[in-house]
């Protein structure tokens, strides 16, 4: 069986963010994993049940995991706390890996929900910090090694890697 990648819909040309945009990546590898069947298509926000579009959210307190600890909000720019949305979303995206057998994942570096690297700083002036958001967190604490859209070669290092001892 092959090794199966969770995948941001956005990063493959699904107008699915938050503004109602893509965020598409769909080079050469992104198309060999998707032919190979290897691909699992999701978007947590959307599972969640949250519209396209919506307004901006971002961490603020702290990052993914300060946030499933309740040190840490996601909030949008009007003020609102979507917190609870945005676990849920983290929680359907792991149920989704899991259903699949996903043992990795490549999401959208920067979102409160996908963000692997780095988020915003929460004052929605556009700063990053490092910080991962919830569904990274989550995806990681249950053992899914989570790579941001630009670690794509280290992502195909590690499936490579995989393949091989399976065989």
């Amino acid at each position: 069986m092959k090794t199966k990648i969770l995948v941001s819909a956005c990063l493959m040309g699904f107008k699915v963010r938050y503004n109602g945009s893509e965020k598409s990546q769909t080079g050469a590898a992104l198309a060999r994993l998707q032919d190979e069947g290897r691909l699992v298509i999701h978007c947590p926000e959307l599972a969640a049940g949250l519209p396209t579009p919506r307004l901006p959210a971002e961490l603020s307190g702290g990052d993914g995991e300060a946030a499933f600890l309740g040190h840490a909000a996601i909030l949008e720019s009007d003020g609102k706390d979507v917190t609870e949305s945005y676990l849920l979303a983290a929680w359907l995206a792991l149920q989704t890996a899991q259903e699949n057998n996903c043992r990795f994942a490549i999401l959208t570096d920067g979102s409160p929900t996908c963000g692997s690297q780095k988020i915003y700083d929460g004052h929605f002036a556009g700063k990053t910090v490092p910080g991962q958001g919830v569904a990274a967190a989550l995806l990681r604490q249950h053992g899914i090694e989570v790579f941001a859209e630009h670690q794509i070669p280290q992502l195909l290092s590690r499936l490579e890697d995989v393949d091989k001892e399976k065989a």
